[in-house]
């Protein structure tokens, strides 16, 4: 008797386990999800900014769904859009991240790469994520110059370690960004310094939202720092959280806006679009795209 009960105990947890493990990899993963924040940065007397912010599509070929759903975010009618970085997972992912940012490329527009913008995806032990010392290994080169061309020739900004002003939604708005630090591709300080007293709105970019950096840009009096490259965790424990956020942010700030600490900086985190190829899953942590409309203070 008490060993048909271990036995029906153990066929129970490998069905949950299978069960959960189908549902984190064919529903939620496309489960694509707008999630919509106010901040508190503007002037008192300022009409509101919209951002759309994109980070991690991952872009695979044939990955049409998730290629429809981005470009019908063109709907939200933004001001401004900034991508975070790692927009590709495939040698031939240009033409997809293409067709998914077609619709938004009218609108101003800047961005990062992350590191898997550079370098493809390979198979990694998804248990290494949670280890504080683990070795770094990518795959093949991707197309990384094809993707800037496309995305500078619409007239967006390239603020891989850059820093620049644009004209969005009537206001001047002054930007900074860094390459990805997560590969040590990031030089913040051949673009650092005070934010302009002209500029209507301060923001600052960065693929793997590392606290050093920012930091830095919070000193520096940027308003908004922009990230991605967590993916929210990816894999999350319901009521709990993220278990890792793949770099050294507080779990808690896994994603989504929080007020970044001994500053006036607001930090938004985006759990971003896609996942890593190898690892196509989500739990308690769908893709999302964030729509920031800025308030006055």
């Amino acid at each position: 008797m008490q060993k048909r009960t271990v036995f029906r105990l153990a066929a129970g947890t490998v069905a949950a386990g299978a069960a959960t493990f189908a549902y984190a990899s064919l529903v939620e993963r496309n489960l694509f999800t707008l999630r919509r924040f106010d901040v508190p940065v503007l002037a008192t007397d300022a009409e509101p900014l919209r951002i759309l912010h994109l980070s991690d599509l991952h872009m695979t070929p044939d990955q049409r769904r998730k290629q429809r759903w981005v470009a019908s975010l063109a709907a939200t009618d933004p001001d401004l859009v900034v991508v975070t970085g790692d927009n590709l997972a495939h040698p031939g992912g240009v033409p997809g991240v293409l067709r998914a940012l077609q619709p938004l490329l009218d609108v101003p527009g800047a961005f990062v790469f992350g590191s898997n913008d550079y370098k493809g995806p390979v198979w990694k032990n998804p248990l290494s994520y949670v280890l504080p010392e683990r070795e770094y290994v990518q795959g093949v080169d991707l197309p990384t110059e094809d993707l800037r061309e496309v995305l500078v020739g619409a007239g967006w900004a390239d603020l891989n370690n850059a820093r620049t002003t644009l004209k969005a939604g009537g206001r001047t708005v002054e930007l900074v960004g860094v390459d990805d630090p997560h590969v040590e591709r990031d030089d913040y300080g051949s673009v650092a310094g005070p934010t302009s007293e002209q500029a209507d709105l301060s923001i600052a970019l960065t693929h793997s939202p590392e606290p050093p950096l920012l930091d830095e840009m919070a000193a520096d009096g940027f308003q908004l720092l922009l990230a991605g490259h967590t993916h929210g965790g990816q894999v999350c424990v319901p009521f709990y959280g993220a278990l890792t956020t793949n770099c050294d942010l507080p779990l808690s700030m896994a994603k989504g806006l929080h007020r970044w600490p001994n500053s006036d900086a607001w930090l938004h985190v985006s759990a971003g679009v896609g996942t890593h190829p190898t690892a196509p899953i989500r739990f308690a942590c769908r893709p999302e795209a964030s729509l920031l409309t800025l308030i006055p203070r």
